[in-house]
Order: structure tokens, then sequence, then C-alpha cells
């Protein structure tokens, strides 16, 4: 996305409130609604002032763009900051400021019953809003269920509607058997309720750290097997890394290279386990000393009519 002054489209300073960037957007469309403007680019004006009203309103998309700062220059592709959509989303609900208008709006449904006896409005009490991140996890961690300490990037507003990010620290303990995808949900962690309205919920949403060992399909785990010819050809015992700790293995007899040997139940504990499979990769030895070489000459010799590409129809 090319780089574009937010604030200068919208004509406000950047520590304008929330409320100045939205009567400042409804002055603008106003003047630039391709209904009504006489101006030549007025369509691209007024599509380039819905761009930034859309990034500005939001809290999380401003405080984001604002950490850009001076690296902000025309021309500049758009390149989001670390932690753009893995923080905690802000979806700008319920505030102290619209008591008054939910004030009204009740009382005109229901009458008098919503001003107090004084006269005075009634006290609006409110849900805080759920909020929702994400969280990477190591694949250990789905096996054992640790408890551990997440530091998350939340949007906050102070009372000018000024917005900042500030970091938040929570000590979460990881459901054994959790999958990637699932959510863990953090009750009354969300956004802080209106009155006395409770707090909402916190939802994070767990994703596994790539691993150099394992692969992960939903809760079953691929771990692939360096094996020798000899052990796959006449078949050994030999140990197997697990996530769950070393367990021994019996190659069968005659095992190809890419072969599958399933362990059963050794995926990730869900309350239906997963299952570990095992994949077989024959590695060579080297030829790298006069032994070798004369080994492998001998190997050769004697499998002297095995051709490894008969079945692609060139004999050599």
């Amino acid at each position: 996305m090319e780089f574009k002054d937010y604030y200068q489209v919208l004509g406000v300073p950047r520590g304008a409130t929330a409320e100045d960037i939205k009567r400042a957007h409804r002055q603008m469309a106003r003047k630039l609604h391709p209904d009504v403007s006489k101006v030549p680019d007025t369509e691209e004006r007024f599509k380039e002032l819905g761009e930034a009203y859309e990034v500005l309103k939001d809290p999380e998309k401003r405080a984001a763009y604002d950490r850009l700062g001076a690296n902000w220059k025309s021309g500049q592709d758009f390149t989001p900051p670390p932690e753009w959509d893995s923080g905690v989303e802000f979806p700008g609900g319920f505030n102290e400021g619209d008591a008054t208008q939910f004030s009204d709006f009740f009382e005109s449904l229901f009458g008098r019953r919503f001003r107090t006896a004084g006269g005075g409005r009634a006290t609006i009490h409110v849900q805080g809003e759920d909020r929702h991140a994400r969280v990477s996890i190591d694949l250990e961690d789905a096996y054992t269920g640790p408890s551990l300490t997440m530091t998350l990037h939340v949007p906050e507003v102070d009372g000018q509607g000024r917005v900042s990010m500030r970091e938040r620290r929570l000590s979460v303990k990881i459901p054994r058997g959790i999958g990637a995808g699932q959510h863990i949900r953090l009750a009354g962690q969300g956004d802080p309720g209106l009155g006395q309205g409770p707090p909402g919920d916190l939802y994070l949403e767990v994703e596994f750290r790539p691993h150099p060992r394992y692969r992960v399909e939903r809760h079953d785990v691929f771990v692939d097997l360096p094996v020798s010819p000899w052990e796959a050809a006449l078949g050994a015992a030999v140990k197997v890394p697990t996530p769950n700790g070393i367990v021994e293995l019996k190659i069968p007899a005659g095992s190809a290279a890419g072969a599958k040997l399933r362990l059963k139940g050794q995926g990730i504990p869900a309350s239906t386990p997963g299952d570990l499979y095992v994949v077989l990769n024959i590695v060579l030895p080297p030829a790298d000393t006069e032994g070798a070489r004369a080994a492998y000459r001998h190997l050769a010799e004697q499998f002297a009519t095995f051709d490894p590409r008969v079945t692609m129809g060139a004999r050599t």
C-alpha cells in the first residue's frame, strides 16, 4: 500500500482525539462527496479520505500507524510494524461517553423508568468488549500443558482519546492437548465494563512456532527419521525422539525410503489423541575412504542385476 499521511488527508493534527477525527471525516466527506463536489479529482480524494478514516478511527491500527514515525516517507510501501496483527484487538466498543446517548435511547423506549428519582439519568451497566489475540507456543507445550508468561501489545486510549500501545504481561495456563487454531479463554481479561457491568473476556488463538524436527497436521505429528541402508533392508530397533520423550521403534525388514511407521496415540494428546508418524529417510554413508569405496564396489557386484530405474523404462 502506497504511503499517505492520513492525518494530513483528514486535516487533523497527530494528537487529535477520536472525536476530532470523526468530526473531521464527517465534514470532509460532505465537502468531497462525488455527488456534490466539483473538484476534478474528487473521487480519488474521497477514496483516500475513507482509507484514512478506516485506519485512524481504529485505536489499534492508529497506534501501529503512529509507531512507524519518521520511517513513513512519500512513495514508501506500507510495511506493518511488529505485532500489527498479533496483539489484542481493540474493537472500539461502548465507552463512558456513550452513556447519555444510550440513556436517551432507552428512555425513548421505556419512558421515565430510566431516570432516577432526582430527575437524573439512570446508570447504564454494560459488559465490556471481548478481546482477541494470537499466541505462539512450542509443540512440546501441547504435550505438557505448562503455565507460560506472555507479553501482548495492547492499544490504550487516554482521557483525551489519544491512542498508544502498551505491553501487558499475562500468566497463561496452556491446556494439555490444545491444537493450532484453538482458543484459550481468559475470563474477565477483556475490556472493562461500563458502570457495574462485568469485564469482557480475552480469547487467545493458539499457533505453533515452526519446529526444526516435527511437522503438525491437526493432532497428528510427523518426524523424519534417518536410517542406514542395512537398517532399512534387514530391519532394526532404533530410538526415536518424540515431543513426549525417546521411544524405541522397530523398523521392519525391507522398508523403503519414505515409508511411514505409525505410533498410535503418540501425537498431540487431545481428547482423541493424534498419532505420531515416523517417515523413513535412508541415508548413505560417504565413500570417503578407500575401504568405503571398496565396500561400495563389492555391493555393486553383489547387486549387479538390480536396476533402481527399471520403472522408468530406461535400462542402463
